[in-house]
Order: structure tokens, then sequence, then C-alpha cells
């Protein structure tokens, strides 16, 4: 059976197959193989355009994020090209108490579910990474009156952060459209931003 399943990738242009070494190795092809998953996260290319248009205009840090759980997600990111930066890997996951994305995305929920939600987070984290319940819910209440997501120095010391909510959801959570960088540059350009 696998030699069968090997052979047909080979004749389906996936696999490369070296008679000689006896070995199988990918070929191009295969990284076609994942187009589909942006297409079923974000629906259309309308936000991955998006986000490639801010990145174009800014060259800071761009991210899609959603939350997963008690933490949020980076889903999508486009890197900065700026010397000065923070790195941040797709897939990574951050405390949703800990980052102005994350009360971003709580923004949008009820303030029962947001009490409940920074208590497991609390209970999930460090002592030095608790916060304050009441502190939180002013910060999303600042949040849901401007419409966007404003911080300096989180999750990154040195660091600014602008976000606001895209109009989709990934897999029916809320998804959020973050920009990154220095803070000194994100704070002498958010206006523009």
């Amino acid at each position: 059976l696998g030699d069968t399943l090997l052979k047909t990738l080979v004749t389906l242009g996936y696999l490369n197959f070296d008679r000689r070494e006896r070995v199988y190795f990918p070929t191009p092809k295969v990284t076609a193989l994942g187009d589909w998953v942006p297409r079923a996260l974000f629906g259309s290319s309308r936000v991955l355009d998006a986000m490639r248009d801010v990145h174009a205009a800014t060259g800071e840090t761009v991210s899609i994020n959603t939350k997963n759980d008690i933490y949020i997600q980076y889903v999508q990111i486009i890197q900065s090209v700026h010397a000065l930066r923070f790195h941040v890997d797709e897939g990574t996951l951050r405390p949703i108490t800990l980052s102005v994305v994350g009360w971003t995305l709580m923004s949008t929920l009820s303030d029962d579910k947001i009490d409940n939600l920074v208590r497991r987070a609390n209970i999930a984290s460090g002592k030095s990474e608790r916060v304050a319940t009441a502190a939180m819910m002013e910060r999303i209440r600042e949040i849901r009156a401007q419409g966007y997501g404003y911080a300096e120095d989180i999750p990154f010391l040195g660091g600014g952060t602008i976000c606001m909510l895209l109009p989709i959801k990934i897999q029916n959570q809320p998804a959020v459209l973050g920009l990154g960088g220095a803070r000194d540059r994100i704070r002498e350009n958010r206006d523009r931003y």
C-alpha cells in the first residue's frame, strides 16, 4: 500500500523519485497543497490584500490574529522591513490579557464573559502576568469607544501596537488586524497608520 501511494504521488508530480539512490523527495508542487488554507480561513483574498496593503504603506509587522481559548494566536504575519523590529512567528500563542490585540478581541464579548476569561487567564499565568479585571475592563471600554486598540510596551518593551477588528470571523472567532513595531516609530506615525 505504501509503495502504491508513493508511486501515485510521483505520477501526480508531488514527489520525485531517484532510482539510483532509491529516495523520494517533494517537488515544488507540494507547496500548492496548502493554497486552500487562506481561502478556508479568510473567505476571500480581500483580507489578505488589505494586510499586504497596510504592510506596503507602513513597512511594519502586520498580523491577523484570533482568539484561541485564553490566548491570542497569530494566524498570518508579514514581518517588518525596518531594521528595528520585533519578530513573532505565525501560530504563536500569547495570553489574551497581555496584548492589545487580545483586549481588542475581548471587546467583542459581554462583560461577564470577559470577567470569566480574565480569571481563567490569570489562573494559567504566572504571578507577574496576572491582571486586575477592573483595569482590563477600563482598557476594553476605551477600545470599544475609539473603535481600535493602541498600546505601548506590551507585549514587547519598546514596542507599539495598533489594531482593529476585521469584518470576518476565523473558525467562528472574531479576527483582528494588528500593526506593530518600534514604539517611537508607531507613536510618531499613529495618526497616519
